[in-house]
């Protein structure tokens, strides 16, 4: 237990430490953008004072390293920033964009789990038959097809010519809950690849566990094979799959942008788009930020999963 501590105080050190990277290195890139704020908000004539203006009103003309200091200093306290465009708070976009985000992560995690753990399962206990075969020539045939390409198909047949499904999310705003029928084709193209990945890995993970010491030594002992399987073998398969998980998750969470464009769902990775178009550089830095911050946390907690059900393997630390 005390070496269970004492490696979790050091991923949570480690994960401190990629945050203030995360930020660090967020402001640099957007400060290294081709450019200039001021100049693409003055209009298609600018005049130089009003450029001048528009810089000073930024606090554009301030020293970096002053910006900085005074960007990250408010990012605990949840202040973002200001948009430069229309000078609502960086946290309202945030707020506005992660809610329809959050909605697709969740269905798709809900329902990739038992999917992706029970496909993965399924081929193992049938390995090298027809089963397996099956199983694993769908997976990695569903895995080479880009969701952009999947999304056109699917909306293609089961919204064009059946008639089935809304074909986008247009008018229905961020009132997605009330309006399932608009949410099964998003959620069918992000559940594409991310559960064929997830089935290989349960897969191969649990042929290797299956065919372990520890496995043979409770089959000698007459334990069932029911408990066998579940109780002893997919807990130590379970560990590359939950790194996989939170690969995906935030994969989702940050905003699956070709998904979100094609549907039309007004989430993080619309916002980004806006933003990067209109070259609105706080909304920018503060989606990066919540981007990275994501990415370290799920990390860190598909880690503590992983050494949790395999303490035995070799987990970065």
């Amino acid at each position: 237990m005390r070496g269970l501590a004492s490696w979790t105080v050091r991923r949570l050190l480690l994960g401190a430490a990629q945050t203030a990277a995360v930020v660090l290195l967020v402001f640099a890139l957007t400060e290294a953008l081709p450019g200039d704020a001021a100049v693409a908000l003055a209009g298609d004539q600018p005049d130089p004072e009003r450029i001048a203006a528009i810089r000073q009103a930024m606090h554009l003309d301030r020293p970096a390293h002053e910006r900085l200091l005074e960007w990250a200093g408010g990012l605990p306290r949840g202040d973002f920033g200001t948009s430069l465009v229309s000078g609502r708070p960086v946290s309202t976009y945030i707020t506005d964009g992660f809610g329809p985000t959050l909605l697709l992560a969740s269905l798709t995690v809900v329902l990739l789990v038992p999917a992706g753990v029970g496909l993965g399962v399924l081929a193992a206990r049938h390995e090298g038959r027809f089963v397996d075969r099956f199983v694993s020539s769908v997976t990695l045939g569903a895995y080479a097809v880009p969701e952009f390409a999947f999304g056109v198909l699917l909306t293609t047949v089961f919204a064009l010519r059946l008639g089935w499904l809304p074909p986008t999310a247009v008018g229905y705003g961020t009132d997605l809950p009330a309006h399932p029928a608009a949410l099964v084709l998003p959620v069918l193209v992000l559940l594409s690849r991310p559960v064929c990945s997830l089935a290989r890995l349960v897969r191969a993970g649990m042929i290797d566990a299956l065919a372990s010491p520890y496995v043979a030594q409770a089959r000698r002992y007459g334990v069932p094979g029911v408990r066998v399987r579940y109780g002893h073998a997919l807990p130590n398969a379970v560990t590359p799959a939950a790194q996989q998980l939170a690969r995906t998750v935030d994969w989702l969470l940050c905003g699956v942008i070709v998904v979100e464009a094609l549907y039309v769902i007004p989430g993080l990775g619309t916002v980004l788009m806006n933003a990067v178009a209109e070259r609105d550089v706080p909304v920018v830095q503060g989606l990066a930020v919540v981007f990275g911050v994501t990415t370290v946390v799920l990390n860190l907690g598909a880690d503590l999963v992983a050494r949790r059900f395999a303490p035995r393997s070799e987990v970065a630390a």
